[in-house]
């Protein structure tokens, strides 16, 4: 294996796991059973001739012409094995993965969703394989820092997060924050918003301007965990969040939670999020932002490729610091977990291909397509402008320990009871603290059940 050892940057630390390092040991290490029965091998071409199925959802510009030119590396140097992509949204993943995973021909390869909902679910049904065996191969434990390793762990079970068995790798890393467009802000006389109130101001010169302050579009449901993820960390800071996503500590009901709503409820009722934004699709919501018709647009990283070719040098990148703090506080960690199937006959290609497109040079790969690898390698410096925004602020967030998991990670129904939810509050059928009791009832019926 070619893999060069510990090329990360010095001290990334993924904040996730700062408040869950709790008592589980780290996967794949020494202290962890090896759960993968059986001896496994990275001998891929005495495998003879394979077609390895590969469901993945890695379709946003840039992330997927990297796959696409991963896939052609990894046939290339295995001729004996046939990449059958089969690529879908996240939202049609999340629906039919499991349909898949438990019927008669599943896919070898998937990217499955971290967290209870997703990867929890195809743990606790033996869905797909802990791969501390192939940690052990394949060394990913010596280029992946712990705390990126922790969120694709779970217990055998499935019963909690971040336990002693890896379940999967990931290619990117995830910031959620505000991309904005540099020649309306000027226009607009205001700085990039490093504040949810420098934010607040920055949208209400924008709508006073008779600009659209924010393009929204949650039809797709997902961008609600993006919008209120954003705010809430805002609000409530790293610690708050990490021991709320982790059933450690707090409640949904807090008053913390309760301003993250009556925020986003006020930007609705100002306008400074369109109207009708339940029926709008996220691609057409982007097409809006890159078309210079708003000034702000929340969402990931996996969108720098599409924003950077559509705004160039006018695209910026912003996250938001709480009260009181000189660093940020945002959602997000990595891409989803790369795993593989209970079902393939192919297990040891399937680790294999695992570790080709999770290596470092896959992470130049990521790079070279403008998007942002799970490990950056320590000797690459980006290119200034959007480039530099989003890797500087990966580095900071996961050094400063600003990076907090993905609200929907938090039980096993959470992500449609958040993302309802928060069409609801968009649209003003549920009040602020209406809204945080729908999340806390959800929340306390999975935590009594454990």
């Amino acid at each position: 294996m070619s893999r060069k050892i510990k090329t990360w940057t010095g001290t990334l630390a993924v904040t996730v796991a700062v408040a869950l390092s709790l008592s589980a040991c780290a996967p794949g290490g020494s202290t962890s059973p090896t759960a993968s029965a059986g001896p496994v091998s990275d001998d891929v071409a005495g495998a003879g001739n394979v077609t390895l199925t590969v469901w993945d959802q890695n379709t946003d510009p840039g992330i997927n012409e990297a796959q696409e030119a991963l896939n052609a590396g990894f046939s290339k140097k295995y001729p004996n094995v046939k990449i059958n992509r089969v690529t879908q949204s996240f939202a049609d993943l999340k629906t039919t993965l499991k349909l898949a995973l438990s019927g008669d021909n599943p896919p070898d390869v998937i990217q499955a969703n971290q967290g209870y909902p997703d990867m929890g679910a195809f743990v606790e049904a033996g869905l797909i394989r802990p791969l501390n065996a192939y940690d052990e191969l394949y060394k990913w434990s010596s280029y992946y820092p712990e705390s990126l390793l922790k969120i694709n762990s779970f217990s055998a079970d499935g019963s909690t997060w971040q336990g002693d068995n890896l379940y999967g790798v990931s290619q990117t890393g995830e910031v959620v924050g505000i991309y904005y467009n540099k020649k309306i802000l000027s226009q607009l006389g205001v700085e990039a918003p490093t504040s949810l109130a420098d934010f607040d101001a920055d949208m209400a010169k924008a709508k006073t301007a008779g600009i659209q302050p924010m393009s929204y579009g949650d039809i797709e449901k997902s961008p609600g965990i993006h919008l209120f993820g954003v705010v809430q960390a805002a609000l409530a800071g790293a610690d708050t969040v990490n021991s709320l996503v982790t059933g450690a500590s707090g409640a949904w009901t807090d008053d913390v939670s309760v301003k993250a709503a009556e925020t986003i409820q006020g930007w609705s009722d100002k306008g400074y999020i369109a109207k009708g934004a339940n029926g709008v699709s996220r691609d057409d919501a982007l097409a809006d932002f890159t078309a210079g018709k708003s000034a702000f647009y929340i969402v990931g990283t996996w969108k720098q490729a599409a924003i950077s070719e559509a705004l160039g040098a006018d695209a910026g990148f912003t996250t938001l610091n709480p009260e009181g703090s000189d660093t940020p506080v945002t959602t997000g960690g990595e891409g989803l977990a790369w795993a593989v199937t209970t079902g393939t006959k192919n297990p040891d290609v399937a680790a294999a291909y695992l570790d080709y497109i999770n290596d470092a040079a896959s992470a130049q790969t990521f790079i070279d397509e403008k998007s942002l690898p799970s490990v950056i390698p320590a000797d690459f410096t980006p290119a200034a402008g959007l480039e530099s925004d989003v890797f500087n602020t990966y580095k900071t967030v996961t050094e400063s320990g600003g990076l907090v998991p993905y609200l929907d990670y938090a039980t096993p129904t959470f992500y449609d009871t958040l993302t309802a939810a928060v069409q609801q509050l968009t649209d003003d059928q549920v009040t602020p603290k209406a809204f945080t009791e729908i999340l806390q009832k959800d929340y306390s019926a999975f935590l009594a059940s454990k």
